[in-house]
């Protein structure tokens, strides 16, 4: 059976007496690979290569890691049908979607190719008399990101690309749970032309992001993951004095007014809140209508749609979403389910019994649509990270908007309208850090940076874009004056009438 390893120091590492964790086809249940978790160990080795290769690589110039993120994109577009198969087979998107997301990761590598200007710093004359003032943004040293299992490329592309850019090293921590593609990446990027040592990968649990976290040579750690971890990754960093960005959960509300046109905004619900079999943070989990007819409506077009949907294995092109992650969180999503109906939601549509011929032993949730929820219910407080809609009803846009407002979590909304007035409001007084307008899924392209608010996200910096520049770099100010003659006359400069 495939043992997969660690890629440290530019080649794949691997050490024989690691402790191991099972890594499974999704549609299928199966045991497909073993990958080596690793140890403090471990992470002592790939710091030091880290930082050994910080040395080299803070010293080349902005134009130069640029060329090489330019091989590096053409590399990941040439071997895209490569990386989708890695991601589907052991996370179970579907073929497209993990082509979608990888294509969403290429992009800020693509981004970056154009780092010099975002590198450049700022400049002041005579701000005294015969005084001068810049800025630069220096690189940190040796940096860490620690990724989800539902995008195992996208999520690393939106960390490492942007650090090593700015002059940094990185050490990426992914998912055990689907480690392939992370390690291809890597393995990409040393055919790209980045030095050994410049990325390096350690795959790993707790006992690795503990590591990561206490280790005095790490200088930032950048997380995706629930919000449980989001605040354990902030608080272990910062109080180790690192730089921390982590980005947790999120319960994301659309808004639908009643002038919303129902068909586009049913289709946009199934694909926000069943595309990728819900296992994303953007994902639409709850729909508030407002006004009762509103709810009829969308209700009645929703479930006459979802009872098409196709679900089913990577490999069926009909597919239009595929299983969830693992078994444990296929059986945590079951008991949400069971939560919902015991607390009083009306069970619209149940995904608990659905069954894929052949498939009889993978992990796959049928959509789910709960009607009548109530804000105390679980289903409503936590985020399910599946295939569950719960449907909410109120009788005024304020009710609505209160609702996104008042709970804890504040990652991304949105608001289907017709009316700019509404749409105007919304995205100005939603206490959300990502806002869409008659789009259901507002992920910022690459050149803006993704982040929520609240509970969604725990530091001051969002991920890539113009707030990712920021966090893997430090601003340095100079004040500079200088005295006449102060090199010795030989360099005396004639005054010039």
């Amino acid at each position: 059976m495939e043992v997969i390893s660690h890629f440290i120091d530019g080649k794949k590492f691997t050490k024989s007496d690691s402790r191991k964790s099972k890594v499974f086809n999704p549609a299928t249940g199966e045991q497909i690979a073993e990958v080596e978790l690793g140890s403090k160990e471990v992470i002592d080795l790939a710091v030091e290569s880290s930082a050994k290769a910080f040395l080299k690589w803070s010293k080349t110039t902005p134009i130069t890691r640029a060329r090489i993120f330019t091989k590096y994109k053409e590399l990941l577009v040439k071997n895209m049908d490569e990386l989708a198969e890695l991601v589907s087979k052991q996370h179970g998107k579907t073929i497209p979607d993990a082509k979608g997301s990888i294509q969403r990761g290429i992009e800020v590598v693509e981004y970056v190719t154009g780092i010099t200007s975002s590198l450049k710093g700022e400049h002041s004359s005579n701000v005294g008399t015969n005084v001068d003032s810049h800025t630069l943004r220096q690189p940190l040293g040796v940096c860490a990101g620690i990724t989800p299992f539902n995008f195992p490329a996208m999520v690393p592309m939106w960390m490492y690309p942007v650090a090593l850019a700015c002059g940094n090293t990185f050490i990426l921590k992914p998912s055990e749970k689907d480690p392939s593609c992370p390690v291809r990446l890597a393995e990409l990027a040393l055919e790209a032309g980045f030095p050994a040592g410049v990325l390096n990968l350690v795959n790993g649990d707790k006992e690795a992001v503990d590591a990561l976290l206490e280790h005095k040579n790490v200088q930032a750690i950048s997380f995706v993951g629930s919000t449980p971890i989001a605040e354990y990754v902030y608080h272990n960093g910062t109080k180790n004095n690192k730089r921390v960005q982590a980005l947790g959960g999120a319960k994301n509300h659309m808004v639908i007014m009643p002038d919303a046109d129902v068909d586009k905004t049913t289709d946009a619900i199934i694909g926000s809140a069943f595309g990728s079999a819900g296992e994303r943070c953007m994902a639409i989990s709850v729909a508030v209508c407002v006004g009762k007819n509103t709810n009829e409506k969308i209700k009645n077009n929703l479930l006459e749609k979802t009872s098409k949907l196709n679900v089913g294995p990577y490999t069926d092109e009909k597919s239009d979403f595929g299983p969830l992650s693992s078994k444990p969180h296929y059986e945590k999503v079951l008991g949400y389910i069971d939560s919902g109906e015991k607390e009083g939601a009306k069970l619209l549509s149940d995904g608990r019994n659905f069954k894929k011929q052949g498939y009889e032993n993978g992990y796959f949730v049928g959509p789910t649509i709960f009607d009548d929820v109530k804000p105390e219910m679980k289903i409503y407080k936590e985020e399910i990270f599946g295939p569950v809609l719960s449907m909410m009803t109120t009788n005024t846009y304020e009710e609505a908007l209160n609702l996104v407002n008042e709970h804890e979590l504040g990652n991304g909304a949105a608001v289907f309208t017709k009316s700019g007035n509404i749409a105007k409001h919304f995205t100005e007084n939603a206490k959300i850090g990502m806002i869409g307008v008659n789009v259901p899924i507002p992920v910022p392209v690459a050149y803006h940076s993704f982040g929520g608010w609240k509970r969604s996200l725990f530091g001051d910096h969002s991920i890539h874009g113009p707030d990712g520049v920021r966090f893997y770099t430090k601003l340095k100010t100079a004040t500079v004056t200088w005295v006449e003659d102060n090199a010795g006359p030989e360099f005396t400069i004639p005054v010039l009438s």
